[in-house]
């Protein structure tokens, strides 16, 4: 989504010409080579490219979906001969995949940095997602059948396998849980609909986490609610079920190569689009990161997973998909969507949220936080401009968020 709508932007505004040529800024920008390397390769090469192990490996859901999850070992520099390294599992957000904890580059990325403190990283990728979109009889390309789920099923079923999956190789009973929004959505769909999960979480960190969505201020998306389960039926309808189709990713990144990175003339309103949807923070942003982001971002998602978000923002509840009336009560036995239970919600969760996110506000935070049923601590990141999309991107994300999750995940170790 976030990436849809900078292409949509940046092309209004090359058409209209509303941004002109100033000192300095080029036409035709010249991205540092390193940039241009990082912003073409896939997740596999580029975490190579910085001598890091990287292993692919392929899980198959009980429901056909083949998803690929990404493991880092252990770390280039430190503790490589340690072999029982705690497993933890990371799970990304909404039109994002794996490439979001590694594109920020080695003393950056959420998964190096765990990586060389001693852990096992795994990397999940969602069905749906660059890594994900292949399925033992459907084509993602073709019609909208392959794209009929939501985050709900991705909590249900996909988390499950790729968790049990993750334990069964690295020869684990428990492991931990970083989420970001959408994984943490998903996070509290899995521990509610099938709670013998909760044994197998040794701690789960909540960054940015989002269940409720009354208070969500992005206009665009409080608008899109108000029809959400209408475009869900009109979408199936007429064979379309994918948000911005993956083969945009060669546009996206023509626009982070020639539109959005340093040097070119429509880096501010690339910056202000991303703003808009993610909250006002130019100080932890890296512009010189524009073509690496926009070629791994958007990542694939379908639409029912934003339809999904919208009921919930619609309905203020947080309840499994709306499918309506009669298929309601096939699906579920009642007429009305089940609620999640979040009291069932019984691991150790650190929920870490911000004062500037627009996203996952803190209202609704506060909403969540009451009803989880095992919160471990609830803690405000010390920086009050920082906002949603500075979980996995923000110049000081190490310093304010990954050194307190491996202290709380070290802590929860040491308790075992």
């Amino acid at each position: 989504m976030l990436g849809g709508i900078v292409l949509l932007c940046l092309c209004v505004c090359v058409a209209s010409g509303h941004y002109g040529r100033s000192d300095g800024i080029s036409l035709d920008p010249k991205v540092p080579e390193e940039i241009l390397e990082d912003a073409r390769l896939k997740v596999p090469a580029l975490v190579r490219k910085y001598g890091y192990p990287l292993e692919e490996h392929r899980v198959t859901t009980a429901d056909g979906y083949i998803l690929t999850v990404h493991r880092i070992p252990h770390g280039r520099d430190a503790g490589n001969g340690t072999t029982d390294r705690p497993v933890v599992f990371i799970m990304h957000g909404l039109m994002s995949s794996s490439a979001d904890w590694v594109l920020m580059g080695p003393n950056k990325g959420l998964a190096y940095i765990l990586a060389e403190d001693g852990f096992d990283v795994w990397l999940g990728n969602a069905r749906g997602t660059r890594y994900s979109r292949q399925h033992i009889k459907l084509n993602p390309d073709s019609g909208a059948e392959f794209w009929n789920f939501s985050w709900d099923e991705i909590g249900n079923i996909d988390l499950p396998a790729m968790i049990d999956y993750a334990l069964d190789k690295s020869n684990k009973k428990r492991l931990h849980y970083i989420g970001h929004s959408q994984g943490t959505t998903s996070f509290w769909v899995m521990c509610s609909l099938r709670p013998d999960y909760n044994q197998k979480i040794i701690s789960m960190n909540a960054l940015a986490p989002v269940a409720y969505l009354t208070y969500n201020t992005v206009p665009l998306l409080k608008e899109i609610s108000l029809f959400s389960t209408v475009f869900d039926k009109l979408s199936n309808l007429i064979g379309v079920g994918e948000i911005l189709p993956i083969t945009n990713s060669l546009v996206m990144r023509w626009a982070g190569e020639k539109l959005c990175s340093d040097t070119a003339v429509f880096q501010e309103i690339c910056t202000d689009i991303i703003f808009l949807i993610g909250g006002w923070n130019s100080l932890e942003f890296n512009r010189t990161m524009f073509p690496v982001i926009l070629a791994h971002t958007p990542a694939g998602a379908s639409v029912r997973q934003f339809t999904h978000y919208g009921q919930v923002m619609h309905s203020g509840s947080f309840r499994r998909f709306n499918h309506l009336g009669f298929w309601n009560y096939k699906i579920y036995g009642t007429w009305d969507p089940p609620l999640y239970d979040l009291s069932q919600v019984k691991a150790p969760v650190f929920l870490r949220y911000s004062l500037s996110d627009p996203l996952a506000h803190v209202d609704d935070v506060e909403r969540l936080a009451k009803e989880l049923g095992n919160l471990k601590a609830k803690t405000s990141i010390p920086l009050s401009s920082f906002s949603h999309l500075d979980f996995m991107w923000g110049i000081n994300a190490k310093k304010l968020v990954y050194d307190q999750v491996i202290a709380d995940m070290r802590r929860m170790e040491e308790s075992l």
